[in-house]
């Protein structure tokens, strides 16, 4: 039996998928991008973290059903969930034989099984770092190899894809950067929505309680309505289509 790695879990989520879900957010991430506002996800270890089966998780998660109504469910996140892949495929298996709408929120970024994993995926929220193999390297720290397997792997399974892009002040902003996007994202099939998150300084707490330099020291958070104009443009495309 394949134990979890859980670094949390939320009961009442709204933003993490259609309608009212649970998240259940896993450890372990290899990108180190920037802007990253969980570095506690990033290790597979540490004193906090709470092991647990797929079938007690799925278990915990069912006395939630009536609150998911006819849209929400439970939504796998992290740290990358993929990194996970034998304890993932699992607790999405047992999720939908308990008729449980099941989504990702992830990066792509894991270590194979992906067809597996998706099986038992409804919907997944890919989170785009940068649609340049040069930007993502800058933003993350790794190569977009495995993200692109990943992606392939999506729409060869006919996924639906909502696309998540973290748009950071002298990073990944500007009309050129985000023309670049937009033209990325409207090669890609099955996409249902396209969301421009706009850079935060929530989480720069935790990298100063882990003793961690903070990539982006000194950025401004970046106030929403400036990226009103380019999410109704990328969303207007996929509406029309």
């Amino acid at each position: 039996m394949t134990l979890g790695r859980i670094h949390s879990i939320e009961s009442m989520a709204l933003v993490d998928g259609p309608g009212v879900r649970s998240v259940v957010f896993l450890q372990g991430c290899r990108l180190r991008c920037q802007y990253c506002h969980n570095p506690d996800t990033w290790s597979m270890t540490g004193k906090n973290i709470q092991e647990m089966s797929a079938e007690t998780l799925v278990k915990r998660l069912s006395r939630f059903k009536p609150y998911y109504g006819d849209k929400g469910g439970v939504t796998f996140s992290g740290g990358e969930p993929l990194l996970q892949k034998d304890f993932l495929k699992e607790a999405l298996r047992l999720c939908k034989a308990a008729g449980i709408h099941t989504c990702l929120d992830t990066a792509g970024c894991g270590i194979g099984g992906y067809e597996d994993i998706l099986t038992f995926t409804d919907l997944v929220l890919l989170d785009i770092k940068h649609y340049t193999r040069e930007g993502y390297q800058q933003v993350t720290g790794q190569t977009p190899d495995e993200s692109l397997a990943f992606l392939e792997t999506a729409q060869r399974m006919h996924i639906p894809l909502w696309i998540r892009h973290v748009v950071v002040p002298g990073l990944t902003d500007g009309d050129e950067h985000l023309e670049g996007l937009k033209n990325y994202i409207w090669t890609l099939k099955y996409v249902e929505r396209v969301d421009l998150l706009p850079y935060h300084v929530l989480g720069v707490h935790k990298y100063k309680a882990l003793n961690i330099p903070y990539p982006l020291e000194g950025v401004e958070p970046m106030e929403p309505q400036k990226l009103s104009n380019w999410q109704t443009l990328m969303n207007h495309h996929r509406n029309e289509s």
